[in-house]
């Protein structure tokens, strides 16, 4: 499966599918990421979205990552796809954040190398008051409460 960087109307096709899918903007450790603003990379026919701010530089951000074809390696392809373009452009890490019922995610990110960086608890409870559409329950029947920063250096280590 191919993965590239959107453009053009694809573009625009992608980010809409994922601010109908994740909101807009993106609300994480208190700071906004406006979709608009991100490099969207495309899996396949739209098998796979992922949005990368690159605002802070040396990490990316990854802000959002859908995967809607399960278990066929879309989202290893688009992670893989992005530390590729951040190790090429000089960046250092990187950085994703994820909520406490996310269990299927951390199994995923942790799998890949990604290294848990910092539990912030209660911070989905003071998002909501900015975002009140945040789910108070998720997978698993999980209360969703705090966040979780996960990273992964993208530079080869000598």
């Amino acid at each position: 499966m191919l993965v590239k960087q959107a453009s053009g109307s694809d573009l625009q096709k992608s980010r809409a599918k994922l601010i109908d899918d994740w909101g807009n903007p993106i609300l994480v450790r208190g700071e906004t990421y406006d979709l608009n603003e991100c490099t969207v990379y495309i899996a396949g026919a739209m098998d796979g979205l992922a949005a990368l701010s690159r605002r802070d530089e040396p990490i990316g951000e990854l802000v959002a990552i859908n995967s809607y074809v399960r278990y066929r390696g879309t989202g290893t392809m688009l992670v893989n796809a992005i530390v590729s373009d951040l190790r090429r452009d000089g960046f250092e890490t990187l950085r994703l954040t994820t909520t406490n019922d996310n269990i299927d995610a951390l199994r995923f990110y942790q799998r890949r190398g990604f290294r848990l960086k910092a539990l912030r608890p209660c911070a989905v409870d003071k998002a909501r008051a900015h975002k009140p559409t945040i789910p108070t329950q998720g997978e698993y029947g999980i209360p969703v409460r705090d966040e979780l920063d996960l990273i992964l250096a993208v530079q080869e280590r000598p």
